[in-house]
């Protein structure tokens, strides 16, 4: 027969055993620490305000057309296409404005004609004043006559007045252009603006020499450092932005009209600023408790800990911390979900 006593002992030496490895599993976790992303955060003007969509626009564009109307008979350029100033763009059709040379230079041989005969008359004072100044008149007509037609007849040619690279094509051969109807458009891409919209709350912090980094996903997201800033003044009645315009250089003409870009734009750019300047962290790593605070866990010491925070103006994905974390100090952004106050971290 068991004896009763023993298995009792044995029964409490299991659950002993138990708890010791359970205490032990448990402490071991404790001490475990957790991984989490983090950042050091400093004033505002050290770090972006936030990224914005912009889009890839050319410095300069230029309408070209024809001076006068006709059937196009041939285009010479095609989208795309880099041009020289002086180039063949299109020709209409000469036909009209060739016969009106002709009926031009017909009539200037008669008035010519008329003022050798009576250029005798006029020599021998035979010829009245009036009747001399009326065919000076005449012949004076009748070239500015055949001048205008053979503009006329030159016009029926485009060329290019500037450099650039063929934008769009409005018409083709076979097509009749009116006077002043653009055919094409060419673009200067030597330099680039990229234009963003900006809103009206964050646009009286943006200056002419405020820092840009700009990346370009059609270009595997390489990025370009802006250049000087073109504000506009003019807010948008819907969106109540305002539309600022970044020139970039553009070598080897890359860059392309329309292209889509991520434009980071820097907080401020001198030491009084940067001195002056709040504290921003990302959105993402402020929380809320039951009674309404907010907190963000920072660590020291290699442990988190939760301070409570005072918040300020949202700047794209960054908030401004008006007091409860200093300068220098490290802030969890991603993890935080699984700590608590004094977990190790790492």
């Amino acid at each position: 027969m068991i004896n009763i006593d023993k298995m009792k002992m044995i029964a409490t030496l299991f659950v002993a055993t138990l708890l010791v490895s359970c205490g032990n599993g448990k402490d071991k976790e404790a001490n475990t620490p957790l991984e989490v992303d983090t950042e050091v955060v400093g004033p505002a003007s050290s770090v972006t305000k936030g990224s914005y969509v912009g889009v890839v626009e050319e410095s300069a564009s230029t309408a070209v057309s024809f001076t006068g109307m006709g059937v196009i008979t041939m285009m010479n350029v095609s989208e795309g296409q880099l041009v020289s100033r002086g180039q063949l763009i299109a020709k209409m059709d000469a036909q009209q404005s060739l016969n009106a040379v002709k009926a031009a230079e017909a009539q200037m041989k008669q008035a010519n004609d008329a003022l050798a005969r009576l250029q005798q008359l006029h020599d021998k004072n035979s010829l009245p004043d009036i009747k001399w100044v009326e065919v000076q008149s005449q012949v004076a007509q009748a070239q500015s006559q055949l001048d205008m037609t053979k503009k006329a007849l030159q016009d029926c040619s485009l060329t290019a007045p500037v450099s650039g690279i063929v934008g769009k094509k409005m018409l083709s051969a076979g097509e009749t252009a009116l006077p002043s109807q653009a055919v094409c458009t060419i673009l200067n891409i030597n330099n680039v603006k990229v234009k963003v919209s900006i809103p009206e709350k964050e646009i009286a912090s943006i200056t002419p020499s405020t820092a840009t980094s700009i990346s370009v996903d059609a270009l595997e997201g390489e990025t370009f450092v802006g250049g000087r800033i073109e504000k506009g003044v003019t807010a948008d009645a819907i969106t109540h932005t305002y539309d600022i315009r970044i020139n970039l250089s553009n070598p080897g003409q890359r860059l392309l009209p329309g292209m889509v870009a991520s434009v980071d734009i820097q907080n401020g750019n001198s030491k009084a600023e940067a001195e002056s300047a709040t504290i921003t962290v990302p959105v993402r790593s402020v929380q809320q408790s039951a009674d309404g605070k907010h907190f963000v866990w920072v660590v020291k010491d290699g442990k988190a800990h939760r301070q409570n925070i005072t918040l300020g103006e949202t700047f794209g994905n960054r908030i401004e911390i008006l007091s409860g974390v200093k300068s220098g100090e490290n802030v969890i952004t991603a993890g935080y979900q699984k700590v608590s106050e004094g977990s190790a971290v790492k």
